[in-house]
C-alpha cells in the first residue's frame, strides 16, 4: 500500500473512532442532562449539555458516513489492487495445481478478503481500541474501581472472545475450505457439463453427489454458526455483567445519580464497537486462510525466465532457426521435444504435421516464449542481426510470433469486441478486411457486429470457432504467424473448406501450420516437415504431379526440416 493507501486508512481509522467518540459523548451528556434536570437547576446550568447532545448528535452521523465512505474506498482500492496483482502472478506463471472451481474461488472469493480485512476487522479494532480507552478515562475521572470494571470487561469483550473465535475458525476453516471447494468443482461440473450428463443418463447421480457434499458444508456451517451464536452471546453477557459491575462499584462508593448513570451509560456504549469484534475474530481466521492462499497461487514460478538486460528484437524479415530442442513439463517426465530442429524462412508457408501428442502444440508454446525449453535453442535472425529469444522478453516475441492457439476462447462479449482482442484500436475497415480473409464476412452479415456470442463459443459452430479465431491472428498480424490444429474436431469436409481458405489468407506470409491431418499435405507447396512417428509415414507418402508421377513429401518440398525421437 502506497503512502496514498495509507493516507486514506488513516482519514477511515480517524473518522470511525470519532464516530463512535461521538457516540461515547452522546450518551453521556444525555445521561447527565437528563439526570441533571431531573433536579430541576436553571436552564443555564443545562445549557452546555443541551448543546453538546445536539453537537455529539450531528457529528457523530457526519464522522459515521465519512467513515463508511473513506474505508470503503480504501478497501475496494487494495481489493482491485490485490487482484492486479494476482493477475500479473498468474500471467507469466507455470501450470497451477489448483484449477477449476478452486482457482476461481481464489480468484473472487479470496480478494474479497482484503476488503474485509480492513473494512470488518482493522478500522473497527482501531475504532473499539480509542472509543474503549476513552470509555477508561472517562469512568477513571469518576470513579477509579469503575474504570478497573469496565476496563476487565473491555479486555474480556474485545480481546479474550475474538481471540476464541479466532481459534474455532481456524479448526472449522480446515474443514469448511475443501468442503466448499468440492461444491464448487461439482456445481461447476453440473453447468458445463450439463450436455454430457443429460446424454449418458447421469444427471441423477451427479445432483446427488452435489447434494451430498451441499449437505456436508451445511452441516459444517451450521455448527461454526452455533459456535459464533455462543460466542456473540458471551460477549453480550459479558457487556451486562460490567455494567451491573459498574453500577455496583458506584452506589458501593456512595457516587451520586448523576456520576451513576453517567457510569453505567458510557459502559454500555462503550461496548457498541467491542461486541462485533468476535465476528471478526472469527473472520480474521478466515481472512488469514484465503490470504495465504493467495499467497501460494502468486508465488508460482512463471513459466520461462524473464531476461536480466533484455536484448533489441531484430528488424524483419526474420528467418527462426530451431535447434536441438528439448522440452520437459515437469522433472524427471520424458521429454515432450526431444532434438527437434527446424527452419522458418521468410514468406514461406510451413505445415508441421504429427501424431496427437508428439509436441506440436509444445513446439508453438516454445516459440511463443510461453515455455523455456531444457536445452537447445531458438534463434530470429533478421538482415541487421540476430538473437536467441530467451534474451528477448515475452511480450516482445509474442509481438512477433503469434496466432491461432488449439483451444481458441470466445468471450461473452460481441462479436466486434470478440476480434478487438487482437486488436483494441482497429478500425470497422480493418475488422472486415479481418473476417472477410477468414471468410467469415457471410455469418457476420447474418448476424451482425454487435450480436453476443456465448462464453465458451456456445453460439458457434466448430468452424465459424475457428475462423473468428483466424481473422482474430490475422487482426493481429504478426510478422510469423502460428496456426495451432485449426481444422481439429471438425467434419472432413468443413475441415478442407478451413484449411483451403486459410492457406488463401496466408499466402506469402511466414507460417507455421501445426497439424495431424496428412491431407494438408496436398494444398501446401512450400514445406512439410515432421514430428515424432509422423516422420516414418510421411517418408512414403507420394503427391501427385501434373505429369502423373509421385515425388516423396518429406525433404524435398521445403527448406524446413525437423528431428525428433519417437518420444516426442
Amino acid at each position: 500500500m502506497g503512502w496514498g493507501g495509507r493516507r486514506r486508512l488513516v482519514v477511515a481509522a480517524a473518522a470511525g473512532a470519532a464516530a463512535d467518540l461521538a457516540g461515547l459523548g452522546l450518551i453521556a451528556s444525555a445521561a447527565w442532562l437528563i439526570t441533571r434536570a431531573a433536579q430541576q437547576p436553571s436552564l443555564a446550568a443545562l445549557s452546555v449539555a443541551i448543546v453538546a447532545v445536539r453537537a455529539f448528535a450531528t457529528t457523530r452521523g457526519v464522522f459515521r458516513y465519512a467513515e463508511r465512505l473513506s474505508g470503503h474506498d480504501v478497501a475496494l482500492r487494495a481489493q482491485a489492487t490485490t487482484r492486479e496483482r494476482l493477475y500479473d502472478a498468474l500471467v507469466p506463471a507455470r501450470p497451477l495445481a489448483h484449477g477449476g472451481a478452486d482457482l476461481l474461488s481464489r480468484m473472487v472469493d479470496d480478494t474479497d478478503a482484503v476488503q474485509d480485512l480492513l473494512v470488518r476487522c482493522l478500522l473497527p479494532a482501531i475504532a473499539a481500541l480509542i472509543t474503549g480507552a476513552a470509555a477508561v478515562v472517562l469512568a477513571g475521572f469518576l470513579l477509579p474501581a469503575a474504570a478497573l470494571i469496565l476496563l476487565a470487561g473491555l479486555l474480556v469483550a474485545g480481546v479474550l472472545l475474538p481471540a476464541g473465535t479466532a481459534a474455532a475458525a481456524r479448526r472449522w476453516s480446515a474443514a469448511i475450505a475443501p468442503a466448499r471447494a468440492e461444491l464448487a468443482a461439482r456445481v461447476a461440473d453440473l453447468v458445463h457439463g450439463a450436455a454430457d450428463l443429460a446424454a449418458y443418463g447421469a444427471n441423477g447421480r451427479a445432483l446427488a453427489a452435489t447434494d451430498a457434499a451441499d449437505g456436508r458444508l451445511a452441516a459444517l456451517e451450521r455448527r461454526q454458526s452455533r459456535t459464533n451464536a455462543a460466542a456473540l452471546a458471551a460477549g453480550v453477557l459479558t457487556q451486562g455483567l460490567t455494567v451491573a459491575g459498574v453500577v455496583l462499584a458506584a452506589q458501593a462508593a456512595g457516587a451520586g445519580q448523576v456520576a451513576t448513570a453517567v457510569l453505567a451509560l458510557s459502559a454500555l456504549v462503550a461496548f457498541e464497537p467491542v461486541l462485533p469484534l468476535t465476528a471478526a475474530g472469527e473472520r480474521l481466521a478466515g481472512i488469514t486462510a484465503a490470504l495465504r492462499r493467495l499467497r501460494e497461487v502468486r508465488a508460482t514460478p512463471p513459466a520461462v525466465a524473464e531476461p536480466a538486460a533484455p536484448a533489441e528484437p531484430p528488424a524483419g524479415p526474420l528467418t527462426v532457426e530451431v535447434r536441438d530442442l528439448v522440452v520437459r513439463h515437469g522433472e524427471g517426465r520424458v521429454p515432450a521435444l526431444d532434438g527437434v530442429g527446424l527452419t522458418l524462412t521468410p514468406g514461406k508457408r510451413t505445415a508441421l504435421v504429427g501424431p496427437s501428442g508428439a509436441g506440436k502444440s509444445t513446439l508453438l508454446a516454445v516459440l511463443m516464449r510461453l515455455v523455456d525449453p531444457e536445452s537447445g535453442g531458438i534463434r530470429l535472425t533478421g538482415p541487421g542481426g540476430s538473437a536467441d529469444i530467451r534474451d528477448l522478453t515475452p511480450e516482445a516475441v509474442r509481438e512477433r510470433i503469434t496466432g491461432l492457439t488449439q483451444d481458441p476462447y470466445i468471450f461473452q462479449a460481441t462479436l466486434r469486441d470478440n476480434l478487438r482482442l487482437a486488436g483494441p484500436d482497429a478500425d470497422d475497415e480493418e475488422l472486415q478486411s479481418a473476417v472477410r480473409r477468414a471468410r467469415l464476412d457471410r455469418w457476420v452479415e447474418r448476424t451482425g457486429w454487435d450480436a453476443r456470442l456465448g462464453e465458451d463459443a456456445r453460439t458457434v459452430s466448430g468452424g465459424q470457432l475457428q475462423r473468428l479465431a483466424l481473422a482474430r491472428a490475422l487482426l493481429y498480424d504478426p510478422e510469423i504467424l502460428l496456426l495451432d490444429e485449426p481444422a481439429e474436431a471438425l467434419d472432413e469436409t468443413t475441415a478442407d473448406a478451413l484449411m483451403s481458405d486459410l492457406l488463401d489468407a496466408t499466402h506469402g506470409r511466414t507460417t507455421l501450420l501445426v497439424t495431424h491431418r496428412l491431407r494438408v499435405l496436398d494444398l501446401l507447396h512450400d514445406g512439410v516437415p515432421a514430428i515424432g512417428h509422423a516422420r516414418r509415414r510421411l517418408q512414403g507418402r507420394r503427391r501427385p504431379r501434373p505429369d502423373g508421377r509421385g515425388r516423396r513429401a518429406f525433404g524435398e518440398w521445403g527448406s524446413a526440416s525437423t528431428r525428433s525421437s519417437p518420444r516426442g
